[in-house]
């Protein structure tokens, strides 16, 4: 069942990151972030979509040993487009 807020089961992400897989719109989909931040339209819908419809308020924790928690979502993806780690999950 889908929660509000949750990240995408392993199967889920799998099928979000697929239309990702090229170099070429991984960098993309990153160099959005990077120029216009989370609240460009594209940008938020993708991150919603990563969490069943809502984005995480405040600090997320993430399934990476040693990486204290990220303040919120948008520096959690953030981190994850520049050190090009796109399947860490929340």
């Amino acid at each position: 069942a889908e929660q509000l807020g949750m990240p995408l089961s392993n199967q889920e992400y799998r099928q979000f990151f697929w239309s990702l897989r090229s170099a070429h719109r991984t960098s993309t989909a990153c160099l959005l972030r990077v120029l216009y931040g989370c609240q460009n339209p594209l940008v938020h819908r993708l991150d919603e979509y990563e969490n069943h419809g809502l984005i995480p308020d405040g600090p997320v924790c993430a399934e990476l040993p040693g990486t204290p928690s990220f303040p919120n979502f948008c520096t959690f993806s953030f981190y994850r487009c520049t050190m090009r780690r796109y399947f860490i999950k929340v």
